[in-house]
């Protein structure tokens, strides 16, 4: 017999629910969550660039667990509609096991169901998993599998050196949600800091070769298929400024440098740079390499050598008294193609057209060189405890578009948001080229 299919509700009618069953939840008399406290110190505070994410309801000391729903409706570009639901586990833990010994572990499950609910796929997610020493004050030493983020910039990282390959999934499409949201990377790393300063190294050794689709591998292949070191040095040259330098290299490789430096603008502007610089192979090159046949390729000729490239991430963000944040940011990635190697793709084989995006999203690069990123953050917007965050990525090449917005409401325990992202452009650009549309979220989020 043919299993029945149910009918699962739409974003609007269940949206519509949790709106209801919100409101009586607050007029209960439901606790609310603590005001964050603001620094006296306005200058130090704008230079610490502040994360626009979302407040989280408060946690017990040392862990947090999130359950997390989320009903997706979206418009294919074939028509139609197509609708999927999301249940996520999402737990952190930083536990000190002795004076100087601390456990941390952070570990996400998602289950997504697509078509019919007796069908799910299962995916998870290791974030973090690993041992602190701090055998004095200024030094620590850390083992395990670590996510090791840098840079300044919100939109794009060229100095985030282990991004590459690290998301094995994605439930938004904002940036704070893709750098933390992703495999860490087994290594050792020591930090030393003095008045001023700080200096880190760390080292990733090989572990496996190739990536797996496994639901529950730790998928060291993703993370660990090469060995990489990375050094950073972190100095105070004035009261307001204190650039880093970041050396990072790779077994097969050169080194590449980086940079990242703020500075205040005023009293409520914050300037940043974000740079990284190093002879590599192109986006383009790197593309071919994942191709199972060549002969698609023949017309592109024989593939380029190692370069010199460089990548940028530019911008400032204004903080205004009323708790909205404006970034705006300019991108720039010397590794991927200009506007002639992007037309020709495009024009050109679609296997490898394909192959190329599927790198460049792996690796998290952009895909011409050229890109703009406006971000907005908005706390208690109308009322208190209702969010908004928005953004819109444009293609400086193709001129593409991507706006995302989400409107989020919190309570003691529970957030409820809305999601809204669309994809315009021609059907080989950037954002043009997904196969849906628009799309529409509905989230809940449980903190336990």
């Amino acid at each position: 017999m043919r299993a029945r299919r149910l009918r699962r509700p739409r974003v609007r009618e269940v949206m519509l629910l949790l709106m209801l069953c919100g409101v009586h939840a607050h007029g209960a008399g439901g606790t609310e969550p603590p005001e964050v406290p603001v620094p006296d110190d306005d200058d130090a505070a704008a230079l610490a660039l502040p994360s626009v994410e979302a407040t989280a309801a408060p946690a017990a000391p040392g862990a947090s667990v999130l359950v997390e729903g989320a009903f997706t409706e979206s418009a294919p570009r074939s028509g139609g509609s197509a609708d999927a639901e999301r249940l996520s586990l999402d737990i952190n833990d930083d536990s000190r096991l002795a004076p100087q010994w601390r456990a941390v572990v952070g570990d996400r499950l998602d289950l997504d169901w697509a078509g019919a609910w007796n069908t799910s796929q299962q995916v998870n997610t290791l974030k973090q998993a690993y041992l602190s020493w701090q055998p004095r004050s200024n030094i620590v030493w850390d083992l395990g599998r670590i996510n090791a983020r840098q840079g300044v910039a919100f939109g794009y990282n060229p100095t985030d050196f282990f991004r590459a390959d690290a998301l094995r999934t994605v439930d938004s499409l904002d940036p704070n949600s893709l750098r933390d949201e992703r495999l860490g990377t087994v290594m050792v790393r020591g930090e030393a800091l003095w008045d001023g300063g700080a200096v880190t190294a760390l080292v990733a050794p090989r572990l496996a070769a190739k990536p797996s689709n496994a639901a529950f591998s730790p998928d060291l292949g993703a993370t660990n298929s090469e060995g990489r070191w990375l050094v950073s040095l972190t100095q105070r040259l004035t009261p307001n400024f204190s650039p880093q330098w970041l050396v990072f290299g790779t077994d097969a490789g050169m080194p590449q440098l980086g940079l990242d430096m703020t500075a205040l603008l005023g009293s409520s502007t914050v300037a940043y740079w974000e740079a990284s610089a190093g002879r590599s192979p192109s986006l383009l090159t790197q593309a071919r390499e994942s191709l199972v046949s060549l002969e698609s390729l023949v017309s592109l000729g024989p593939p380029a050598s190692e370069s010199l490239y460089s990548r940028v991430a530019t911008g400032f963000t204004y903080s205004a008294a009323n708790k909205l944040s404006v970034t705006l940011e300019y991108e720039y990635d010397g590794a991927a193609l200009g506007r002639g190697g992007w037309n020709a793709l495009r024009n050109g084989s679609l296997p490898f057209y394909g192959a190329y995006r599927n790198e460049v999203n792996a690796q998290q690069e952009l895909p011409t060189q050229q890109s703009a990123f406006v971000y907005l953050s908005w706390q208690d917007l109308i009322v208190r405890h209702l969010d908004a965050t928005a953004f819109v990525r444009v293609d400086l090449i193709d001129h593409s578009r991507l706006p995302w917005t989400e409107l989020r409401y919190h309570w003691s325990h529970v957030d409820a948001a809305l999601r809204w992202q669309d994809y315009s452009g021609g059907p080989t650009t950037e954002f043009g080229a997904a196969p849906t549309r628009q799309t529409w979220q509905l989230v809940g989020d449980y903190y336990l």
